[in-house]
């Protein structure tokens, strides 16, 4: 293995930007944010919920004439 190629890993803080958790991990920088975590997902709590940023959700019914 070649000498001083790698990243340095540091302790990690991330914190999800749809439910405020936070939690510790390892990474290459020392601050992560994340949109949607395990936490929020719909696919892990089983809730079918939108997270619509900036009216997108919106703006795609308008286009295709859904109401």
């Amino acid at each position: 293995m070649k000498a001083k190629i790698h990243p340095e890993y540091v302790q990690a803080t991330v914190h999800c930007a749809s439910c405020g958790t936070t939690w510790e991990t390892r990474a290459t920088k020392p601050d992560l944010r994340v949109e949607v975590c395990s936490n929020c997902h719909p696919f892990f709590t089983g809730e079918h919920r939108i997270v619509d940023t900036a009216g997108r959700v919106e703006r795609f019914k308008r286009r295709y004439g859904m109401k």
